[in-house]
C-alpha cells in the first residue's frame, strides 16, 4: 500500500501540472495531502509535516538562490558575460569556434540562470554567425549545451543546489565532480554533435536580432570578467581541496569551512561583483544593487517549486514511506545511479521541467541515498542528467530554441531534443565511470 500511495501521489502531481495546468506549487501541496491521507498519517500532523518540509527545504536554499540570482544579474548587466564570450571566440581560429562557444556557454552558465543565459546568448550567436559565415544552428548547439549542462549539474543552480541539501552532499565535491562529468559530456553533445547540423538552415525571428551585441560604454576587461564570473566555483572547489589536506589545525579547518559555506561564498561573490563590475567602473552603488535586486523576482516561482517539493518529501518521511521506498528501491536490480537517472527522465518527459523532475526524483530516491547505498554527490549528477533527457513540446526551452532560430518542429527535434538527450545519456555514462574510480 505504501508504494501504491507514493506512485499515486507522483502520478497525481504529473496530472495536475500537465493536464489541469495548476501551478507546480499548488500541485505539490495537493499531491502531498493525497500522499499523507493514503499513507494513513494522523490528520492533526499533516499540516505540520507540510510546514516542516517547506521550512527545511527553503531554510538552506533561499539565501543561496537569491544571492546567486543577484550575482548572475550583475554578470549579465555589466557586460561581463559578453566580454567572456568575445574573449574566448577571439582567442581561437575559425576552425575551433564551436569549442569556444561551448566553453562560453559552460562558463557563463555557472553564474546565470538558464533562461537569462539563453536570452543573453542568442543575439551573440547570431552575431558570430553573421561575422563568420557559419551555419547558425551549428554554432548555437555548442553554446546552449554548455548552458544546459551548467543548469542541470552545477550549483548554485536551483535543482543541483536543492539536491545537495536533500542528499547531504558536499557542494564543493559536487562542483568538482560536475566539472569532470560535464566537460566530456559537453564536447560530445556540443561541438561533436553540431557537426551533423551544418546543413540545417535557421530563419531567426526579427526580435532575436535586437542589437544587444554592442558592448556597454565601459565594459569590464576580460580578466575581471573571468575572475568574477568564476569566483564562486573557485571558492567552493578551493575550500573543498583545502579541507582534504592533512595536517591542518582545528582552527584552520574551522575558518576554511566557514569561508567555504555556500551562503558565505555567494555573499562574497556578490559583493566582489558589485565592487569590481559596478562601483569601480563608475556606477553608483544604489544602481548596482537595485538592478541585482530585480533578479530576485525572477526566482520566486523556482522557490515555490522547491518549497512544494520539500512538502511532498517530508510527507513521505513522516508517513513512513522512506523506509518502504528504501527497501523497495534497494531490491531492484538497477544500480542506484541509474535508478535516480531513470526516475528523473520519466518525470522530465511527462512534465517538461528539469527542476521539477530533479526534485521529484530526489524525493523518491532520498531514502536510498540516506541508507548509504550511493555517493550523494554522484546521485546529484545522475538525477541532473536524467532531468535533461528528451526535451520536447512540453519544455519551454524547446519552444524558445524553435522560435528564436525559426526552425520547424522536425528541425527542433533533430537539433535541440537530440542535444538534450545526448547530455542526459553521456552525463549518466561519465557519472557511472567516475563512480568506478572514486
Amino acid at each position: 500500500m505504501t508504494i501504491v500511495a507514493v506512485l499515486f501521489s507522483v502520478g497525481l502531481l504529473i496530472a495536475l501540472i500537465s493536464v489541469a495546468k495548476l501551478h507546480p506549487f499548488v500541485a505539490f501541496l495537493l499531491a502531498a495531502l493525497a500522499a499523507a491521507l493514503l499513507l494513513g498519517q494522523p490528520l492533526d500532523t499533516i499540516a505540520g509535516s507540510i510546514t516542516k518540509g517547506i521550512g527545511d527545504m527553503l531554510g538552506s536554499l533561499t539565501a543561496i538562490l537569491c544571492l546567486g540570482a543577484m550575482f548572475g544579474r550583475i554578470i549579465a548587466d555589466s557586460g561581463a558575460a559578453k566580454q567572456i564570450a568575445d574573449t574566448l571566440i577571439g582567442a581561437v581560429g575559425r576552425g575551433s569556434i564551436t569549442l569556444a562557444l561551448a566553453a562560453t556557454g559552460f562558463i557563463v552558465g555557472v553564474p546565470l540562470f538558464y533562461n537569462v543565459g539563453f536570452v543573453l546568448m542568442v543575439p551573440l550567436i547570431l552575431s558570430v554567425a553573421a561575422r563568420s559565415g557559419l551555419p547558425t544552428v551549428y554554432l548555437a548547439i555548442p553554446m546552449l549545451s554548455g548552458l544546459s549542462i551548467a543548469h542541470g549539474f552545477l550549483p548554485p543552480h536551483p535543482s543541483p543546489t536543492a539536491l545537495v541539501g536533500l542528499f547531504k552532499a558536499d557542494i564543493g565535491w559536487t562542483l568538482i565532480y560536475g566539472a569532470i562529468v560535464g566537460v566530456p559530456t559537453l564536447l560530445i553533445a556540443g561541438p561533436l554533435f553540431a557537426r551533423s547540423l551544418r546543413g540545417m538552415t535557421a530563419r531567426p525571428q526579427p526580435a532575436a536580432r535586437a542589437d544587444v551585441d554592442a558592448p556597454p560604454v565601459d565594459p569590464p576587461d576580460a580578466g575581471a570578467s573571468f575572475a568574477v564570473a568564476l569566483l564562486p566555483v573557485v571558492l567552493l572547489a578551493g575550500t573543498t581541496a583545502l579541507l582534504a589536506m592533512s595536517g591542518l589545525s582545528d582552527a584552520a579547518k574551522g575558518w576554511i569551512a566557514f569561508g567555504g559555506n555556500p551562503v558565505v561564498v555567494m555573499l562574497v561573490s556578490l559583493l566582489v561583483a558589485m565592487l569590481v563590475l559596478g562601483v569601480m567602473r563608475g556606477m553608483p552603488l544604489a544602481q548596482v544593487s537595485g538592478g541585482s535586486a530585480e533578479a530576485v523576482k525572477d526566482i520566486a516561482g523556482i522557490l515555490l517549486i522547491v518549497a512544494g517539493a520539500g512538502a511532498l518529501k517530508q510527507v513521505f518521511v513522516d508517513g513512513g514511506a522512506d523506509a518502504a521506498l528504501a527497501g523497495w528501491l534497494g531490491g531492484l536490480s538497477l544500480p542506484p545511479l541509474v535508478l535516480g537517472w531513470g526516475l528523473a527522465m520519466v518525470i522530465r518527459i511527462a512534465l517538461g521541467s528539469a527542476t521539477i523532475a530533479g526534485l521529484t526524483a530526489a524525493g523518491i530516491v532520498q531514502p536510498l541515498v540516506a541508507a548509504g547505498g550511493v555517493d550523494p554527490n554522484l546521485m546529484v549528477l545522475a538525477i541532473g542528467a536524467g532531468s535533461l533527457m528528451c526535451s520536447h513540446v512540453n519544455d519551454s526551452g524547446f519552444w524558445m530554441f524553435k522560435e528564436y532560430f525559426g526552425l520547424t518542429l522536425r528541425e527542433t527535434f533533430r537539433s535541440w531534443s537530440v542535444m538534450e538527450t545526448l547530455v542526459g545519456i553521456f552525463g549518466l555514462i561519465f557519472t557511472l565511470l567516475l563512480s568506478v574510480l572514486i
